[in-house]
């Protein structure tokens, strides 16, 4: 259902969820690609409690996000998710008392996870160098047209 003058594109992000990336990255992996109504019940119902739960609630901000944007999409089964990013957040360290006086260190780790989705199935986020090219091209029309 992509419109022909231009593609939605909505965002969410979750920071600071206390679930290392690697357990993150099992879900995560699972929507990438997917309608944003599968992508729901994929998160819903996967047996990685900790993550899924605020995955789902993630699913459903960015499609709210999308709907806020263009109001003319009426569900989930419009959008696809075509980026899906896990990286490494914050890592607590903490310690745990051991024999002999010594202590060993324990690692908190924390994820950051970001949705991407779109109603053009294949989009691409442009890459930097495409980005530079398409700004170089703007500013060339716009300085032939105020000569």
């Amino acid at each position: 259902m992509a419109n022909s003058t231009a593609t939605v594109v909505a965002t969410a992000s979750l920071r600071s969820i206390r679930v290392t990336p690697q357990k993150a990255r099992r879900v995560v992996n699972m929507i990438r690609g997917q309608r944003a109504d599968e992508a729901l019940r994929i998160a819903k119902f996967s047996p990685q409690v900790a993550v899924s739960e605020d995955l789902y609630s993630l699913l459903n901000s960015a499609v709210a996000n999308a709907k806020q944007k263009n109001p003319a999409i009426r569900d989930a089964s419009e959008l696809w998710v075509t980026e899906a990013l896990v990286d490494e957040g914050v890592t607590m360290k903490r310690y745990r008392p051991r024999a002999q006086g010594r202590g060993y260190q324990i690692l908190k780790r924390s994820s950051q996870i970001s949705v991407v989705l779109s109603d053009d199935k294949n989009y691409r986020k442009p890459s930097k160098a495409e980005a530079r090219k398409a700004a170089a091209k703007n500013a060339e029309v716009t300085e032939g047209e105020a000569k």
